[in-house]
């Protein structure tokens, strides 16, 4: 399954976050993120210098946008980025978290 062919769709009130299982099996299709407090998944990028780091952070606002589902965005240091993912809706992680970190991971 190709996630970044994907499109994020809204969650509907009572979807429920993904269990354990399903986390490992999406978790398994995207190179390098792990899982935070059990409903997040968070990846760390480094960067040759500030300006590169913050073209980065750019291009990601702009897929979140066309996705409609927004990462958590951290620019520290001079060069490093930290992204983090989550479905605010449910509480937990979703396919839309996936398919994002998927789409990021080409950028």
């Amino acid at each position: 399954m190709d996630l970044t062919k994907q499109k994020c769709v809204p969650c509907e009130g009572g979807t429920k976050p993904f269990d354990k299982k399903e986390t490992d099996k999406y978790l398994s299709m995207v190179k390098g993120w792990s899982v935070d407090e059990e409903k997040k998944i968070k990846k760390e990028f480094k960067f040759k210098d500030f300006k590169e780091a913050l073209n980065f952070v750019n291009k990601i606002g702009n897929i979140a946008e066309s996705e409609n589902h927004h990462p958590n965005i951290y620019l520290y240091g001079w060069n490093k980025v930290r992204i983090t993912l989550t479905t605010h809706a449910i509480k937990g992680l979703s396919i839309n978290d996936f398919i994002l970190a998927s789409k990021i991971d080409r950028v």
